[in-house]
């Protein structure tokens, strides 16, 4: 085993032709910071001889998403948008780019960015008893265009507005009937399983791994192209929420466990 980002993200290799990463951040309920999603870029970009990428976490928890709770009023806007535009979309591409599927193992809750950072993923398993959700209505964010694109495309728009509406989270044998897993299976038993599926795609022929993950993606991405200025438009809305007092009170409400008091502004 490899440890990397200060022993917060470990690569090992279960099986033959399967590489695994495993989130190793407990204390932070395995929350994504910069250390753990440029580890993971980088793993992502520079393995090459693995046909298939296993992605899991270690504890009761796979991500509970950004680490941004606790930065100071005078630098939150700069901070929290630094964390979450460059780090992690660095991180969501470099994973979404690799050539051989990949697989998220899913331990336990995957929350927001983590529960995004598992959908970029080709097949989900999940652990009985996970919870699975998107908070952004109740910390005041608007989610990225290309992140809600990844929703639609697994869970199709009404179900997408269900889950970015409401801020619920949903149990695995929901998130089943959506679609955004693919199997549910006992925790005891999800990492065996996880090898197991890994191993099994990974024994299958190269070029049809790689080609059929590339013609599905063209196939996806054709669907959400976007006008040019379109997309400016949406990136802009998303960047100006980093700025707002309510996406503040929003973030530090949900770390504090009491009901934001919204402004509107």
């Amino acid at each position: 085993m490899t440890e990397l980002a200060d022993g917060k993200l470990r690569l090992d290799r279960p099986a033959p032709h399967v590489a695994r990463l495993t989130i190793h951040n407990p204390e932070k309920r395995n929350a994504l910071d910069h250390e753990i999603l440029g580890a993971l870029a980088s793993c992502a970009r520079e393995i090459d001889d693995a046909r298939c990428l296993l992605l899991t976490a270690e504890g009761p928890v796979f991500s509970a998403g950004y680490d941004i709770g606790g930065l100071p009023r005078d630098e939150f806007a700069l901070r929290s948008e630094a964390l979450v535009a460059h780090p992690f979309h660095d991180a969501i591409a470099a994973l979404a780019a690799f050539p051989y599927p990949a697989v998220a193992a899913l331990n336990g809750h995957a929350i927001g960015g983590g529960l995004e950072l598992a959908l970029t993923c080709d097949l989900r398993l999940a652990a009985t008893g996970a919870k699975l959700g998107m908070p952004p209505a109740r910390l005041g964010l608007v989610y990225s265009h290309t992140g809600l694109r990844k929703f639609i495309d697994a869970i199709g728009a009404p179900r997408t507005r269900e889950l970015f509406f409401t801020g619920r989270n949903v149990g695995t044998a929901t998130a089943l009937e959506w679609g955004m897993v693919n199997e549910i299976v006992a925790v005891e038993k999800l990492a065996g399983r996880a090898v197991e599926v890994a191993a099994e795609i990974a024994a299958n022929a190269p070029l049809s791994l790689t080609g059929n993950k590339r013609v599905i993606g063209e196939l996806l991405a054709v669907e959400g192209r976007l006008d040019s200025e379109v997309e400016a438009e949406l990136v802009a809305l998303r960047e100006a929420c980093f700025r707002t007092d309510d996406f503040y009170e929003g973030v530090r409400a949900f770390a504090e466990k009491r009901p934001p008091e919204w402004q509107g502004r």
